[in-house]
């Protein structure tokens, strides 16, 4: 028998594919929106409809942006000799509150033969031929998550970038394995950054 409104159980049921959202936290949030009079349905059925349409990817940079170059990469005032190579989006936004004024590149990904992701399928290749571009960058760090695959990713592209000049660092071990970047507080995160290494000296240490 059909306790719940058509309508609500197929908001619940769109609510629950969103990652970290059970069928619990989708009822609650559907049912928050209905008694909340102060939220604006239609409004949020409408950035909901026009997020894709309003989002491109930054040509440069991979990041998601809403003009292409994005304005991380239009600003002439950052750190243009600092690249830090990230997984994702939300790495960008995590860096950023840490106070970090480089430039990135977004992988758009890790490394992970279990579902099926191999460095064809991330912005790598785009990687090393935007560091031939562009020799103003003299320090590229890596800044993938401290889990298994972040550290997969991370030993691939310290062997891709090994003969490119540039002075490759790790983000130090201040954050927690098997922890990602976006989930970090500021201050891991600025620790994380400054206590940085080059990574012949990371490779030397592990032998």
């Amino acid at each position: 028998m059909q306790i719940l409104p058509k309508s609500i159980e197929r908001l619940i049921n769109e609510l629950s594919q969103l990652p970290g959202i059970g069928p619990k936290t989708a009822s609650r949030l559907a049912f928050y929106l209905i008694r909340n009079s102060s939220v604006d349905a239609k409004s949020l059925g409408e950035a909901f409809n026009n997020l894709k349409e309003d989002i491109v990817y930054c040509s440069i940079c991979h990041n998601i942006a809403d003009q292409d170059p994005c304005k991380i990469c239009e600003d002439k005032t950052r750190e243009q000799s600092m690249l830090a190579v990230v997984e994702e989006p939300l790495d960008v936004m995590a860096l950023e509150r840490a106070g970090f004024t480089g430039l990135y590149h977004v992988l758009g990904g890790r490394i992970s033969p279990l579902d099926g992701v191999g460095p064809n399928e991330l912005q790598i290749e785009s990687l090393r031929i935007r560091l031939t571009e562009h020799p103003e960058v003299d320090e590229v760090i890596i800044a993938t998550n401290p889990n298994v695959e972040g550290e997969a990713t991370a030993t691939y592209l310290i062997k891709i970038l090994a003969q490119s000049g540039k002075k490759i660092t790790r983000i130090a071990r201040g954050l927690p394995m098997g922890g990602d970047l976006e989930y970090a507080d500021d201050l891991t995160l600025t620790r994380a950054l400054e206590g940085r290494r080059e990574v012949h000296e990371i490779i030397g240490s592990d032998l």
